[in-house]
């Protein structure tokens, strides 16, 4: 991967506990609001920094992922095999919070044409990450340590009292990459717009998502994304160890990475070079992309975070954790779309 510090920014101190996740719980009391609140200053904390240090004079460039660029890059080498394995629960976005990822990335790449976007098909939030960056032979013997419980995981958001609710996207960003981020609800409005459609079957399925979403309470939202990890990690540890590369208060997708020295370059235009480094670190070019996030960013609070005075969410701007699909447990070569998914759990019940 690229080399970009992952910590957490959320700026209050975090007691150390065995489970790693539980040190925020305790921090914030089990407050959903309080537990909000760190999920959103470590966010844009961690942004205000980047912004720093992409705009500052000693920038040296875009962190491009040495792998990526040998699978799908303009330098590809079709002999290349990805030798990093993986296990991870992964939470599968929603047929709304994909179409939203659709939209922000068309807008990520009017501006940065070179761009390299993820698939949709590969779109996916790490839940808890087991490992990584391990060889086939010790993947498969995790796996089958794992597989007397691995249904139980990733069927644990299907059920009422484990459906984690996030709200508020936003693009997080750094040298190497941008993500759609969210944060867990805290008793914000409960249910989405209904989307204008003359499909009676689109009404119908409009109707039973209102419904489902509806169908919530605010004491719903006590059991919150993080608790959520906490639980998947106690869970999975009670089979082999988990050896994740971070555990900080995000809640993300990455949507989009740097691929090549100069991301601005565009096909249309024979002169510009995607591998000249010094065109892609001009500074108008670096303050012209941190505008453009910025103003999407300012786009997602308007149109798809809730309000004192709204009485819906937008289709998109909510995620409940199982809806659609419950948690992928997959393993392999699983960051740019290889590997294989050993179990996929069960839908969330409404």
């Amino acid at each position: 991967m690229a080399k970009v510090v992952i910590e957490d920014l959320s700026g209050t101190s975090t007691p150390v506990t065995s489970n790693p996740y539980d040190g925020i719980l305790q921090a914030c009391n089990n407050d959903p609001k309080l537990i909000q609140d760190r999920y959103h200053q470590h966010r844009i904390t961690r942004n205000q920094q980047q912004k720093e240090k992409i705009l500052s004079d000693n920038f040296s460039g875009w962190a491009l992922d040495e792998h990526l660029v040998k699978l799908d890059g303009h330098k590809r080498d079709p002999n290349y095999i990805d030798p990093r394995n993986c296990l991870v629960f992964w939470a599968r976005p929603t047929e709304k919070v994909k179409s939203l990822i659709e939209s922000i990335q068309q807008k990520l790449k009017a501006v940065a044409p070179d761009l390299w976007l993820m698939p949709a098909p590969n779109l996916h939030m790490t839940a808890l990450e087991v490992t990584h960056s391990l060889t086939v032979s010790e993947i498969n013997e995790l796996v089958n340590k794992l597989l007397p419980s691995s249904k139980q995981i990733a069927d644990y958001p299907s059920t009422p009292s484990h459906q984690a609710r996030l709200i508020k996207p936003m693009l997080s960003y750094d040298a190497a990459a941008l993500a759609l981020s969210f944060v867990p609800a805290a008793g914000e409005v409960l249910s989405p717009t209904p989307t204008t459609t003359t499909s009676a079957s689109a009404s119908s399925s409009t109707e039973e998502t209102a419904k489902a979403s509806s169908q919530r309470t605010l004491s719903d939202d006590t059991f919150t994304y993080h608790h959520l990890r906490r639980d998947l990690y106690t869970l999975t540890s009670a089979s082999i160890s988990v050896g994740s590369r971070y555990v900080v208060p995000s809640a993300h997708l990455t949507i989009a990475r740097f691929n090549s020295p100069n991301p601005f370059a565009s096909s249309s235009d024979p002169s510009s070079d995607p591998l000249d480094a010094t065109a892609g670190l001009t500074i108008d070019a670096r303050r012209h992309w941190i505008h453009e996030i910025e103003a999407i960013n300012k786009w997602l609070e308007t149109e798809y975070w809730p309000t004192g005075t709204s009485t819906q969410i937008r289709a998109g701007g909510e995620w409940i954790i199982g809806d659609e699909k419950g948690l992928d447990l997959r393993r392999g070569t699983l960051w740019y779309g290889g590997g294989e998914s050993i179990y996929q759990g069960k839908a969330r019940e409404v």
